[in-house]
Parts: structure tokens; sequence; C-alpha cells
């Protein structure tokens, strides 16, 4: 005679560890606390562009191009970066070399020299741009040897909360705060740049 041993579907099982360790945890609150009170007064400047300026150059390492009326952006990119054989964008009015929108898989950005990318809002306290998704292989962002970031002197503001009030999450749902070159000192207490990514920012304010 044969035996069957009768297993819990897997949903069923889920639910039960987690309303399991979620019971634990509440038992085992001895004290909670209010929500931080962020009514506190925040840190404006007199001039957001030219604080976001120096933040970016100096404490996140970018460089940053203030582009004036009536320069080329095509030429700012090239002359910032004359070696760049593959250039990869979506942006209206970027000339580029490839475009991330029609490749089918990450892997197919590999080799890409610079992309360029459009960022809403930046945040002159820590000189982080806000990149939503906007193309079809978000890899763009992090898979290039170097990265443009475009920013609109509009949307430069003073602080984290006022950038956060601003942000509209995109359609893909995906996003990130980048403010400068990948770079880390885990190694030997040596920087390295480049050790996750891209070893070099440029952000063009226009």
């Amino acid at each position: 005679m044969m035996s069957q041993t009768l297993h819990p579907k897997k949903n069923d099982y889920d639910m039960g560890t987690k309303e399991t360790i979620l019971s634990k945890l509440r038992h085992n609150v001895r004290e909670t606390y209010d929500k931080p009170d962020l009514s506190f007064a925040k840190l404006e400047y007199s001039d957001p562009v030219a604080s976001f300026i120096q933040t970016a150059t100096t404490s996140a390492g970018a460089a940053v191009i203030d582009l004036k009326d009536g320069e080329d952006i095509n030429e700012a990119i090239r002359k910032a970066y004359p070696n760049a054989k593959v250039i990869a964008s979506n942006v209206p009015g970027v000339n580029a070399d490839l475009n991330p929108d029609e490749v089918e898989t990450p892997q197919q950005l590999d080799g890409t020299d610079v992309s360029v990318v459009q960022g809403t809002v930046a945040c002159a306290e820590n000189a982080c741009v806000w990149i939503p998704q906007t193309m079809k292989q978000r890899a763009e962002i992090f898979i290039c040897q170097y990265l443009v970031i475009l920013v609109d002197r509009k949307n430069i503001v003073s602080n984290m909360h006022e950038a956060y009030s601003r942000i509209e999450m995109p359609k893909m749902g995906f996003g990130s705060f980048i403010s400068g070159p990948s770079k880390t000192a885990d190694i030997e207490q040596a920087l390295v740049y480049g050790a996750q990514s891209f070893c070099g920012v440029t952000i063009i304010i226009r």
C-alpha cells in the first residue's frame, strides 16, 4: 500500500509563514515611536544653480557644463568626449550612434562610450539628479564608460525635500538619483573610479 504526503499549496505556506513572522514581530514590540517632525526649516540657497555647480564639481566629482544661449548641445558633448566612438541616447535633439530603445537586450549596449540621458530634477544640496527610466533598456544608464546628464536650470532646487516633491514616477516604474561617477575606497583604502559603473559624469545645464 502506497502512502501519500500532502503538501500545502505554495501560496498557503507563504501566507502562513508571513503571518507567523509578523505576529512574532508585533508581539515583541516593546516601544513605539511617533514619526519624526519634518516641519523644520529646510536648507535654502539664494542661487540654487550656482550652489549645484559648486557641489557637483567638488563633493560629487562630476564635471559641469553650463550652456549659454545659442550654444549647441551636440558640440558640447563632442568637445567633452572627442574620442567617443559610440554615443547612446534617445533624447530628442541629441546626435547618437545607438538608440537604447532599438536594441533587444541590454548586452547590446556593451561597448557604449557615452550615454546621454535626461534628468528631471536636480538638487543643489548634494548634486543629485533624478533620472527616470524613459528608455527601453535602463542598462544604458550604468553600462556606459561615461554618463552625460541633461538638466534644465529651472528644475534645480535647493534641497531633497523639494526634489522629492517634484518627482513623478515613470510609467516603467524605475528611477535613480545620480550625482557623480561610480567610486569605492573599500579595497586597500585606495579611491577607485568606475568600480561598479561609469567612470565619469558630465552634467549639462541648459
